[in-house]
């Protein structure tokens, strides 16, 4: 792997949202042909404690197309049902 750490995803204030996104960037020895993935990191947040980050239906992912050579790419979060997520919950990626 080349680069890993943790990001913060903010689905907002209470009532929340179903979609939250978060840019990382600094990342200058990325490339166009560089893969990511994203995951929950259970850690208590400001929001949340460890035992919500585990129970909360969230899916995170890094789209290819989010990808910028030289700079980043963007993970993004959805909620798995039509309810609504609010606060931050604490996102670990990865990329090489």
């Amino acid at each position: 792997m080349s680069s890993q750490n943790t990001a913060v995803l903010d689905f907002g204030a209470f009532p929340g949202n179903t979609e939250a996104s978060v840019a990382v960037t600094g990342q200058t020895g990325i490339s166009g042909t560089s893969m990511a993935e994203a995951w929950i990191v259970p850690d208590v947040t400001a929001d949340h404690s460890e035992d919500e980050h585990i129970l909360e239906p969230i899916y995170v992912f890094i789209p290819k197309s989010s990808i910028t050579a030289g700079t980043g790419f963007t993970i993004r979060g959805y909620v798995e049902t039509a309810q609504r997520c609010y606060g931050k919950f604490n996102i670990g990626w990865v990329w090489n």
